[in-house]
C-alpha cells in the first residue's frame, strides 16, 4: 500500500480550486438512489422576480431559478394526486439573500413539515401523502434564489444527526434502494473483462459487477488516462476497477457512481469536472489502498458520497485548491465507514468551499474537515487546521464516532 506520511497535507501538497458560482445543495445524501417526484410535477407559489418562474424548481437543472419578489415568499410543488413523500432538497443558487428562516409545509391540512432557522441542510419529516408541499421562507438578508426543490418518497435515506450505532449490515446494495451501511466487507467479482483504453459511458453502464482492467501504472502520475469516462448525466454502477485503474474514473459533468469499488486507488478513484453547479453523486461501494485523494473536485457544484467505504489513503475527497479555475465547491458526506485514512475532506475555507457531515465511522484517526487556503495554478495551498461547526465545516463531534 502506498502511503505518504500525513504530514503531506500539512504542508498543503495537494490540488485544489475554488470560486465565485455557487450552488449550495442542500439535500437528501442519497437522494439520487430514488426518483425526485417534483421532475414532471406541477409549481406555483406567492410571488415571483422579474425574470425568474416557478418552474425553474422542478425543471432539474441547477443553472435555473426561482425568487420571490422580497426577502419572504413561498414556492410549491404539486401533483394531480395524493404523492407520498418523505424528505426534500433545496438547491439555493448563488448571488441571493441567506435564509434565515423557513418551513415546510403540507399544503393541503397547512400543517408544518419542519421548520429551521439558517437554511437546511437536510429536510427529512414523516412520510406523509399530500397533493401539493411548499417551501416557505419567512426570513432572508435579501431576496433569495432557490433553484430546485427535489422531493423524494421513503426511497430516499433519513440520516440522523447523532450516530447511535457503527456498520452491521453487509455490503451495500445494488443499483436501486438505499446503499445500506458500509461494513468494509469487499464484494466478489463476477468475472474478468480487460480494457486497455477508456470506455466512454453515455446514459447508464452497468457493469454486472465484473471487475474491469487494466490501465496505467498504478502510480500518481497525472497524466494517465481514466478507464470510465462518465458524460454529463450519466451513471456508471456495479462496477470493480481492478489495479492498476489509470487515472479512475472522470465525470466530465454531473453524473451518479453507485456501487463502484476500486481495488487499487492509484492517482483518483474518481475526478468530478463539471461546471454547470449541479449535484454528483457517489452512492455505495468503496475504494482502498491509495496515497492521497480518493474523489477529486476540481468543478464547481456539490459532490455527494452516501454509504461508501474507504481504508488505506489520505483523503476521502479534496476539493482542488489550486486548479486553473477557482471555484466554490460543496461536499455531503454521510453515512460512510473509513479505515486508516488521514482526512475525511479537505476543502478551501478562503473560497467558501462547505462539507456537510454525518454519520461517520472512523476506525483510527483522522482530521474530519481540514480547512485549506486555495490557491492559483502553479502555487501549494496551504493548511490552515481543522473545523468543527462552523461555517464551511458543517459537522458535530456528535456525528462522528472514533474506534
Amino acid at each position: 500500500m502506498r502511503r505518504k506520511v500525513a504530514t503531506r497535507w500539512l504542508t498543503g501538497g495537494v490540488a485544489a480550486v475554488a470560486g465565485a458560482v455557487v450552488a449550495l445543495a442542500l439535500q437528501v445524501p442519497s437522494a439520487s438512489a430514488a426518483t425526485n417526484l417534483s421532475l414532471g410535477a406541477g409549481a406555483d407559489g406567492s410571488s415571483k422576480a422579474d425574470g425568474t418562474s416557478y418552474g425553474n424548481v422542478i425543471d432539474g437543472n441547477a443553472g435555473t431559478y426561482w425568487s420571490p419578489s422580497g426577502s419572504t415568499g413561498t414556492v410549491s410543488v404539486k401533483w394531480g394526486s395524493a404523492t407520498t413523500v418523505s424528505s426534500a432538497v433545496i438547491v439555493q443558487a448563488s448571488g441571493g439573500g441567506s435564509i434565515s428562516g423557513w418551513q415546510l409545509k403540507n399544503y393541503d391540512t397547512g400543517s408544518v413539515l419542519a421548520s429551521g432557522g439558517s437554511a437546511p441542510s437536510v429536510i427529512t419529516f414523516s412520510s406523509t401523502s399530500l397533493k401539493k408541499i411548499s417551501f416557505v421562507i419567512t426570513s432572508a438578508s435579501g431576496t433569495p434564489r432557490i433553484a430546485e426543490f427535489e422531493t423524494y418518497a421513503s426511497g430516499g435515506s433519513t440520516p440522523t444527526t447523532s450516530p447511535t450505532s457503527g456498520p452491521t449490515s453487509g455490503p451495500t446494495s445494488g443499483p436501486t434502494g438505499n446503499p445500506g451501511t458500509p461494513t468494509g466487507a469487499w464484494p466478489s467479482s463476477a468475472g474478468s473483462v480487460n480494457i486497455s483504453s477508456t470506455v466512454n459511458v453515455s446514459g447508464t453502464f452497468d457493469g454486472g459487477m465484473k471487475t474491469y482492467c487494466c490501465m496505467g501504472d498504478g502510480g500518481q502520475g497525472e497524466s494517465q488516462d481514466p478507464m470510465f469516462k462518465i458524460a454529463n448525466g450519466g451513471t456508471l454502477q456495479n462496477v470493480i476497477l481492478g489495479s492498476p485503474a489509470g487515472d479512475g474514473v472522470h465525470c466530465e459533468g454531473t453524473c451518479t457512481i453507485r456501487n463502484v469499488w476500486w481495488n487499487d486507488i492509484g492517482e483518483d478513484a474518481a475526478t468530478f469536472k463539471q461546471t454547470n453547479g449541479g449535484t454528483s453523486y457517489v452512492i455505495g461501494g468503496g475504494a482502498r489502498s491509495g496515497s492521497d485523494k480518493t474523489f477529486q473536485h476540481n468543478g464547481n457544484g456539490t459532490v455527494s458520497i452516501s454509504g461508501f467505504y474507504l481504508k488505506g489513503t489520505g483523503k476521502l475527497y479534496r476539493a482542488c485548491g489550486n486548479c486553473s479555475t477557482s471555484y466554490t465547491r460543496h461536499v455531503r458526506v454521510d453515512n460512510v465507514l473509513v479505515d486508516d485514512i488521514d482526512m475525511l475532506a479537505g476543502i478551501n475555507s478562503n473560497w467558501n468551499d462547505t462539507a456537510t457531515i454525518t454519520r461517520v465511522v472512523v476506525i483510527g484517526s483522522a482530521v474530519i474537515c481540514g480547512k485549506y487556503k486555495g490557491v492559483a495554478k502553479g502555487s501549494e495551498p496551504s493548511y490552515l487546521g481543522e473545523g468543527w461547526n462552523d461555517a464551511n465545516c458543517k459537522v458535530n463531534r456528535s456525528d462522528v464516532i472514533f474506534r
